[in-house]
């Protein structure tokens, strides 16, 4: 099995959703910032870490995934969790979003493409310490309490709670589960607990001996990278559609982290280190799991395609491909297929309608697609005091293997989605071998050199100078220096 398939096989994996999104802790007092990983906590942890490092694509290995361990388990020890470097599990994660948490137990991870946009060590340890920090401070199990408050009885797009920048509810995934209880809800933390997560982590870095600036310098870099995003995307600002957000923009935290940090000892960054030890780490989408090149999503070895509609835009995960716009939300995954396609639609609408398992297709329809067959249905589920329109949308790509689409529009609207379900299809291997990935390259500044110039090696056809300085935590008018070592993006070596 493929890594593509197995990630679309583990979508919507329930327990995992919940434990990301803070369901994890047991009830009673929560205990204090100093104390230390209980025997119940490392247990939850070594439960659910197989589980987590699966649904992100796995824990990479090598000289990359050692360095990040290593930082990780210094500034990890500063905490008081734990008084070894061994008390503490640290994971690279083979992931194309900018994502990083931690759960019980002394479990740290960080996706490789955050690590991508960091310029320093320093940063680095400030992002494992802002995890550790959510750790220390037991913010998993008051969000547990709240949620059994409010009666949660679903979820959507919650994984990533313990999310630096908080925008992966609309990348990493949407359960299958995702209108359970005839709901569309998300988890997050509370502004509070950012900020105090922030002040942790800058405390670790401060006891480490890192410059406490970095915590703000690496949020600057991620706010950056949002705004950046939302123009390449076409989303016209820095926020995700409100019914699908999950977490508060990390700009508004940017100035406090850096007055925080003002007056603290500390000055490491370690800077040329840390882009040494970087240099080659993939970069975007890894083509086992498919790529997004512009509206197309493209995946080599499962061989087929599908183009996205004008105005909406794609995110890949280890899980799904999301496609996300303000007229609605579909997700593409697999499911297991025993050969009859009208079951396999009406099997994802009952997992869709939850543990009643009542939600089901007005009618199924059968039809063809660029030569595959396909059938698709629709049904309509009150949310809140509206409704929506749920369509799943199926391929036959072989006698055991199907994959579908299922998609949320606004009640009676015409589904946008329409060209993009006629648009899958295919792809020859010549096709699949024209995919090469992306990657890292770190180069040192000759005299001479322009942000311009160098920003046209980047391995994009759009944006260019935008995508170097938002990399290389450029601000508009920064330049360069003979000597500087900075990065860029190339094809795969």
């Amino acid at each position: 099995m493929t890594k593509l398939s197995r990630k679309f096989l583990i979508a919507g994996t329930a327990p995992l959703a919940l434990i990301l999104s803070g369901c994890m802790g047991a009830g009673g007092s929560v205990p204090s910032a100093s104390t230390p990983i209980t025997t119940n906590e490392a247990q939850q942890g070594a439960e659910f870490h197989p589980q987590l490092l699966a649904q992100f694509g796995g824990a990479m290995t090598g000289r990359h995934a050692q360095y990040v361990e290593q930082v990780g388990k210094n500034i990890a020890v500063q905490s008081g969790l734990g008084n070894a470097r061994e008390s503490f599990t640290v994971s690279l994660l083979n992931s194309p979003v900018n994502n990083a948490f931690a759960v019980p137990g002394g479990y740290i991870y960080t996706t490789r493409q955050l690590v991508t946009l960091m310029n320093n060590e320093a940063e680095l340890a400030g992002v494992m310490g802002h995890e550790v920090g959510h750790v220390a401070a037991r913010h998993s199990q008051r969000r547990q309490r709240t949620a059994q408050r409010n009666s949660i009885l679903g979820v959507l797009g919650a994984i990533g709670s313990s999310v630096l920048l908080g925008d992966s509810g609309i990348g990493e995934t949407v359960s299958r589960g995702f209108l359970q209880g005839s709901q569309l809800l998300t988890l997050s933390f509370s502004r509070s607990q950012e900020t105090e997560a922030d002040d942790l982590g800058i405390q670790y870095l401060t006891s480490a001996g890192y410059d406490p600036r970095a915590m703000g310098t690496v949020l600057g870099s991620l706010a950056a990278q949002n705004g950046l995003d939302a123009q390449l995307q076409g989303r016209g600002n820095a926020t995700v559609p409100a019914w699908a957000s999950t977490h508060p923009d990390p700009a508004s935290r940017v100035q406090r982290a850096l007055t925080a940090a003002r007056g603290l000892p500390g000055t490491v960054t370690n800077r040329d280190t840390f882009l040494q030890r970087i240099d080659g780490l993939l970069y975007g989408d890894d083509p086992e799991q498919g790529v997004i090149e512009g509206s197309q999503f493209i995946h080599p070895e499962l061989r087929l395609t599908f183009t996205a509609p004008q105005g909406f835009y794609m995110v890949n995960s280890t899980s799904a491909v999301s496609v996300n716009g303000q007229g609605g939300q579909a997700q593409l995954t697999l499911a297991p297929y025993n050969g009859d396609l009208d079951s396999y639609i009406r099997q994802q609408f009952s997992e869709l309608g939850g543990e009643g398992g009542n939600l089901a297709p007005q009618s199924i329809q059968r039809t063809t697609v660029n030569g595959i067959r396909a059938a698709f249905g629709q049904a309509r589920v009150n949310n809140g005091n509206s409704q929506v329109d749920v369509t799943i949308f199926a391929y036959e790509f072989a006698g055991d293997r199907a994959y579908h689409f299922a998609a949320i529009t606004p009640a009676g609207a015409s589904n946008p989605f329409a060209s993009m379900f006629q648009s899958m299809r295919r792809i020859s291997t010549a096709e699949a071998a024209q995919v090469i990935p992306r990657v890292l390259d770190v180069v040192t500044v000759q005299r001479g050199d322009t942000v311009a110039g160098l920003a046209r090696r980047m391995a994009y056809d759009t944006a260019q100078v935008e995508r170097f300085r938002v990399l290389n935590g450029l601000n508009s008018t920064d330049g360069l220096i003979a000597g500087q070592r900075v990065k860029i993006v190339v094809r795969g070596r």
